[in-house]
């Protein structure tokens, strides 16, 4: 993960914007990535959800829980 190099445009200054964007790519790749050896999402293998999550749906997430939030 680039985020963590300082030699990129896409390095997070500041910890908020660090933190978030981590939490992004796990939710991505355990609700929204099928998987190669599992051939369905971790959450799916986990039984934690029915589905494999679209990008949408989980903006759709973070957006309610930011709101939410303020």
């Amino acid at each position: 993960m680039r985020r963590f190099t300082r030699l990129t445009n896409a390095f997070s200054k500041k910890l908020d914007n660090h933190i978030a964007t981590i939490a992004l790519f796990h939710m991505y790749h355990n609700f929204g990535r099928v998987h190669q050896t599992l051939r369905v999402a971790p959450a799916m293998e986990a039984e934690i959800s029915s589905h494999v999550w679209s990008v949408q749906e989980i903006v759709a997430l973070c957006s309610a829980s930011m709101l939410q939030a303020a």
